[in-house]
């Protein structure tokens, strides 16, 4: 594999058949980016709206492609139609919500279960997925109970996992696969960052299955609590690590800045499994129990994704958003898939992307 591919790879593992594709405007090329920058638009007004008013209690873009900020007090439903999007005025602050998220943090961390905010009701969903009992049905359903009309409960087809099999992207030595996420650097050093229960595995990453042409060796990678890792590369100057995401179209997307995606927003997904997929974010600073741990504030969202889609790239544009951490379902029938935000692994490596 090139290093050009490397550095656009998002996901990994062998290609797979798929039927019917639940986001086949994932590869219709210029009507998608349009699509995907027109969202990242109206994410960036629904955050600086956000910013702007005392009570917001949440934003997110709705199925009309709106920009809907919630309040809590009427009296900034003015404020936030003047400046041109929806208001709803709703019952519970962020506080009050994120208060219910930490009681359901202490009282249970059952593996398979995952719970979020969800602006859109403005509630916390609370899943649960086919791995969990009826003992341990009945217990996180107790919790949620507590929490009165604050919480919703629902079963999810499938597993939560974190997907670590992997593909053509880069190889562990001693076995293993993983995908490369973002290309960054801190001056003239160049690594990548690819998912945290990636990097735990092992300390050398090549390009290839024999594992003969070593890519670069793991730093300190965060999981479980977090979901990332960083990779130091040998590679020089950015034309042999270039900042880009592969598009699987034979085009690939120049990745130039960072940020924090919108709830309702449109997004994308690259990687060797799958390839290119699309889907919108369904919740941010979400708390997943997989089976090795808990992880949380990540970004939940409708892209699938399949086994070894470890550690791929979450974009919109030329906005890098997430590195992908695990989720359930697959790319035939549709998943749920989860992302570490990039921002935090930014900030923690003092990395930035280009």
């Amino acid at each position: 594999m090139t290093s050009a591919v490397l550095a656009a790879t998002a996901l990994a593992a062998a290609p797979t058949a798929s039927a019917a594709d639940p986001d086949p405007q994932a590869r219709s090329g210029d009507a998608q980016t349009t699509a995907v920058e027109q969202s990242l638009r109206s994410a960036d007004q629904a955050q600086r709206i956000s910013r702007s008013v005392d009570s917001a209690a949440g934003s997110y873009i709705d199925s009309a492609r709106r920009v809907v900020v919630n309040v809590t007090d009427r009296a900034d439903v003015a404020k936030v139609e003047g400046s041109g999007a929806e208001a709803a005025v709703v019952r519970y602050s962020t506080r009050q919500l994120d208060k219910a998220t930490a009681k359901l943090g202490r009282q249970t961390s059952i593996p398979g279960t995952a719970w979020a905010v969800d602006p859109t009701t403005n509630s916390v969903t609370v899943s649960a997925d086919s791995t969990v009992s009826k003992n341990q049905l009945g217990k996180i359903k107790a919790v949620t109970r507590s929490l009165g009309d604050k919480a919703t409960l629902s079963r999810t087809a499938g597993a939560y996992s974190t997907r670590t099999r992997g593909g053509d992207a880069i190889y562990a030595q001693g076995g293993g696969r993983c995908s490369l996420g973002f290309n960054v650097r801190s001056g003239s050093r160049y690594y990548f960052l690819t998912a945290g229960h990636c990097t735990n595995i092992s300390a050398n990453w090549c390009r290839d299955s024999g594992q003969t042409n070593l890519l670069g060796t793991s730093g300190r990678g965060s999981f479980p609590g977090n979901d990332y890792g960083i990779v130091n590369t040998s590679a020089t100057t950015a034309a042999t690590n270039p900042g880009s995401v592969n598009l699987y179209n034979g085009r690939t997307q120049d990745i130039s800045s960072a940020g924090t995606p919108t709830v309702g927003q449109t997004v994308q997904r690259s990687g060797s499994t799958t390839g290119l997929h699309s889907g919108r974010v369904q919740a941010l600073n979400a708390t997943v129990n997989y089976a090795e741990g808990r992880v949380t504030g990540l970004i939940q969202t409708t892209v699938c994704a399949e086994s070894g889609d470890s550690g791929g790239s979450l974009f919109a544009s030329t906005r890098a958003l997430g590195l992908t951490s695990g989720g359930s379902g697959n790319c035939r029938t549709g998943g749920q898939t989860f992302f570490q935000p990039v921002t935090e692994a930014l900030s923690v490596y003092q990395v930035s992307v280009y």
